[in-house]
């Protein structure tokens, strides 16, 4: 398999295996040809519903979460015979300490967000729950619960707006996408219907004994379900998206 294959393709023979009606599913990478048609993660020629076989993916493995040595795990079948796709490095846009760990650890670039946003989106998800549990049943716990759920919503929530500002400069240099855009708008809502039912939370005590008086309360922790689904639903549409148009 290391070998490296006689026959040539040039980008057009190359687009023609691109998984589709039975055809094989080739990419290419630094002017290497492989062929991927084994993989699960290649069905129909298509990789996570974004990237498209019958091409190079120079740019795509640029910001990819895993090292382009994965493709040493598929056959060989040809040479590209056309200038490898080399895309402008991001590293050097990072700090010279930052760069070096990115550089030894690539899922970096792309995963400190998305490991960081499931824990105010399950918080989000959680205390509405929460909060109509306590309105159907008058259990402590339920108001304990909500409590907890607002204060780590609070702390977790700065965390991913942050991470995921890095994540938008790193990979997608800051373009105002509108999935990125509805998210950039409304994150700080989010934010600040979390703050201000913690606040009120804390202030009033018996807020769910006496919800009629603190309708406001109420309103304001039913409201990050919508919003943190709005949210989730954008970010998974940069990295699933809905249509192959996208």
């Amino acid at each position: 398999m290391s070998a490296t294959p006689e026959r040539h393709f040039t980008p057009q023979e190359l687009a023609g295996f691109d998984g589709s009606d039975g055809k094989p599913t080739y990419v290419a990478h630094k002017g290497m040809v492989y062929d991927v048609s084994g993989s699960k993660l290649w069905k129909a020629g298509k990789h996570m519903n974004r990237h498209h076989a019958g091409g190079d993916m120079g740019l795509e493995l640029s910001t990819a979460p895993h090292s382009p040595a994965v493709l040493e795990r598929f056959p060989k079948v040809g040479v590209l015979d056309a200038p490898a796709v080399t895309p402008e490095p991001v590293i050097p846009r990072v700090p010279e300490w930052l760069g070096k760990y990115m550089k030894r650890f690539p899922m970096l670039k792309r995963h400190p967000h998305p490991m960081t946003v499931h824990f105010p989106i399950a918080f989000g998800v959680a205390a509405p729950v929460c909060l109509v549990l306590g309105l159907v049943w008058s259990w402590p716990g339920f108001d304990a619960a909500l409590l907890f759920l607002l204060a780590a919503a609070a702390l977790f929530t700065p965390v991913a707006i942050v991470t995921g500002l890095f994540t938008w400069w790193l990979n997608y240099a800051a373009a105002r996408v509108r999935a990125i855009v509805i998210k950039l708008l409304a994150t700080p809502v989010f934010l600040a219907a979390i703050l201000w039912a913690l606040v009120w939370r804390l202030r009033v005590p018996d807020a769910l004994a006496h919800p009629w008086d603190n309708l406001g309360f109420v309103i304001l922790v039913l409201a990050l379900f919508p919003l943190v689904s709005l949210i989730g639903w954008c970010g998974a549409a940069l990295t699933f998206p809905p249509h192959d148009d996208e």
